[in-house]
């Protein structure tokens, strides 16, 4: 059987606008959710900002994660209906702890990211008016670090392969 032709990249990009989007706004939600509970937990309930930021950076992934499996890539997380021939069928619940763990260490990687960029730019470069640490941090960072995050979660966290059938492979996972 001949591979199937590979398509142009604005066409792959057409594909991927739907998905992108969905992970945008489960992303705009989580984002919600950490920094009022962030600010919550710091002025309230009066802990420490690293106290605080870990806490509110789980329930964000965690809405993250939530929003992404509900909605973006809700076809990914349907379980097969039949396991195929030779292979047991993994318990629902292991996928998803898999899952939320790879989704993790892919926020963490992002979050790495983004701290990585407001340090180079700070310490290296010398940049250190509150504006360059924001650019560099909320700005730069944080565009690199959605990028990770995007391909982390829809390469490595919902990933198709053995995970569900191919007819639910989303048309951007195609050619």
């Amino acid at each position: 059987m001949a591979p199937a032709p590979r398509r142009r990249l604005p066409e792959r990009l057409r594909a991927l606008a739907p998905e992108a989007l969905g992970f945008a706004v489960a992303g705009s939600l989580a984002y919600a959710a950490d920094l009022a509970l962030f600010v919550w937990l710091r002025g309230r309930c009066g802990l420490d900002p690293l106290t605080a930021k870990s806490l509110s950076f789980l329930a964000g992934c965690t809405v993250a994660y939530a929003g992404n499996a509900i909605g973006t890539y809700r076809a990914r997380t349907r379980p097969a209906p039949h396991p195929p021939a030779g292979h047991g069928a993994r318990p629902l619940t292991r996928v998803r702890v898999r899952r939320y763990t790879a989704f993790l260490a892919v926020n963490l990687a992002g979050a790495l990211v983004q701290l990585a960029c407001l340090g180079v730019s700070h310490h290296l470069l010398g940049l250190t008016s509150a504006r360059a640490d924001t650019v560099s941090g909320a700005g730069v960072g944080m565009a690199l670090a959605t990028c990770l995050r995007f391909w982390g979660t829809r390469t490595l966290v919902f990933r198709h392969a053995g995970d569900i059938p191919v007819q639910m492979v989303s048309k951007a996972d195609e050619g």
